[in-house]
C-alpha cells in the first residue's frame, strides 16, 4: 500500500474503505449469483420489529452497509479533483451512499414481486372449465379423468359427474372438488 501513503489524508481514507468494501461486494456478488449465498441480505442485524416500516427490507443490515460504504468511497475518490472542498465532498458521497442503499430497496422490491406460488392446489379448479380426457361415467359409478389448467399449467385429475355420462373431449366445469381429491364437473352446454 506504498501508492496510498502519499495521498491526502481524505483521498486515503475513500481509498482505504473503498479496497476491502469493494472486495466484500464482489465475493457478495459471486456467492448471490452462484447460489452459494447463506442468507439473503435482508434479514436484520438487530432485534427489533421493522416489518411495519417495510417488510422484508431491514435499514440495518450488513449488506446495506457494504452498499452505502461502496456508494460513499468511490463518489468520494471518484470526485476528489471535481470538488475542492472536503466536507462539500464528504456530504455528496454521504448522500450518494443512500442512495445506493436506496437502490437496493428498489432492486429488492422489484425481485420479491417477480416471485410466484405456482403450487398446486386443487382448489383453484373450482369453477374452471377443462376437457374430459377420458370417458367420465354417469352418476358417480366411476371416475374419469379431466385436464384443467391453473397458474398456466395443465393438470389432469380425477373426475366425476352426478349426470349423464360424458365423452372424452368435452367442455366441462368444476362445480365442486369431493374427497379434497376428486372433480365433481358438468359438461357445458
Amino acid at each position: 500500500m506504498e501508492l496510498l501513503e502519499n495521498l491526502d489524508p481524505l483521498l486515503k481514507t475513500f481509498w482505504y474503505i473503498a479496497i476491502p468494501v469493494s472486495v466484500i461486494f464482489l465475493i457478495q456478488f459471486i456467492m448471490t449469483f452462484t447460489g452459494s449465498d447463506a442468507s439473503d441480505g435482508i434479514e436484520a442485524d438487530f432485534d427489533g420489529d421493522l416489518e411495519e416500516a417495510g417488510g422484508a427490507f431491514q435499514l440495518f443490515s450488513f449488506r446495506n452497509l457494504v452498499n452505502f460504504l461502496l456508494g460513499f468511497s468511490w463518489t468520494g475518490i471518484s470526485f476528489y479533483t471535481v470538488i475542492g472542498n472536503g466536507l462539500i465532498l464528504v456530504m455528496v458521497s454521504v448522500t450518494v451512499g443512500i442512495l445506493f442503499i436506496y437502490l437496493f430497496f428498489v432492486i429488492i422490491r422489484q425481485l420479491q414481486r417477480l416471485a410466484e406460488d405456482n403450487s398446486f392446489r386443487i382448489a383453484d379448479t373450482l369453477h374452471k372449465t377443462g376437457e374430459a380426457y377420458t370417458p367420465i361415467p354417469e352418476r358417480k359409478s366411476g371416475k374419469g379423468k379431466v385436464t384443467v389448467s391453473t397458474s398456466g399449467a395443465l393438470h389432469e385429475l380425477d373426475a366425476m359427474t352426478e349426470g349423464d355420462r360424458i365423452a372424452s373431449h368435452t367442455a366441462v366445469r368444476v362445480v365442486r372438488i369431493e374427497n379434497e381429491d376428486i372433480l365433481i364437473v358438468e359438461p357445458i352446454k
